[in-house]
């Protein structure tokens, strides 16, 4: 199963120099977030509204070196996927560039749908 995380084009290319991907929400918070397809349009028009730089990541959960852990810690009544600790870039099976509409809302690439 796939699942998504919301980044910039520029923490994608500092990602493949450093050979993994890392947030400061690990620091933070413990744990990277990411949504289901069903998801990420909420997560998206909730915290990235008209940003303009963004990028979707394809994660494949089987190839994740880190634990997932689906859970509700916010009480939102519905599980999100985090993974603790950083991302191993060959669990990254597909980007795709995230750009708003003109109202600063999102839609998934065709590639998704």
């Amino acid at each position: 199963m796939a699942i998504i995380h919301i980044t910039t084009q520029d923490r994608w290319k500092e990602a493949k120099n450093k050979g993994h991907y890392d947030h400061e929400s690990i620091a933070k918070e413990g744990f990277i977030h990411c949504s289901s397809l069903d998801q990420v349009l909420i997560v998206a028009d909730n915290l990235y509204k008209g940003q303009e730089d963004l990028l979707l990541l394809l994660i494949e959960e089987e190839k994740v070196k880190h634990k997932i852990i689906w859970e509700d810690l916010y009480n939102l009544n519905e599980l999100y996927p985090h993974i603790y600790g950083v991302l191993n870039l060959e669990a990254v099976i597909n980007t795709y560039l995230f750009k708003p509409n003109p109202e600063g809302t999102f839609q998934l690439p065709k590639e998704l749908k």
